[in-house]
């Protein structure tokens, strides 16, 4: 499933920490299927330095869980069915740019692609991506 593979990638587990806190490992390990655009540690990293905070320890659930949400896809997404534009996450809509890479939001690069779950697949960025408001 797509959270045995974020337990199974060590370069993941902030990621997994945030999960675990957020109550959203039984979601992910349903049927879905799930896309999910994950952040490894060094992307979480980048967003606690600009938080001024040092770690998953010093946020809330009611903090992680928006963020989290705006990283899942409804549906089976491979890199081979992403187009440029809006798509709709479970909490708003990211926007996607297609070129050289993956882009979503403008900053965020896809660095690895179509890690397929028996849930659903993972999209692996540099970046952790923060709803607006946030």
């Amino acid at each position: 499933s797509i959270v045995d593979l974020a337990l199974g990638n060590p370069n993941f587990s902030v990621l997994v920490s945030a999960l675990v806190k957020a109550e959203l490992v039984e979601t992910l390990n349903g049927t879905g299927p799930f896309t999910v655009f994950a952040p490894t540690n060094d992307a979480f990293n980048k967003l606690f330095n600009k938080l001024g905070v040092t770690g998953i320890d010093q946020l809330t659930k009611e903090d992680l869980t928006p963020i989290l949400l705006y990283h899942v896809v409804a549906g089976n997404v491979r890199s081979n069915q992403l187009s440029s534009g809006a798509v709709e996450t479970l909490n708003g809509n990211i926007n996607v740019e297609i070129g050289n890479s993956v882009t979503i939001n403008g900053t965020s690069k896809v660095v690895l692609s179509d890690v397929q779950g028996t849930n659903g697949v993972i999209h692996v960025i540099d970046e952790v991506l923060v709803p607006s408001g946030k």
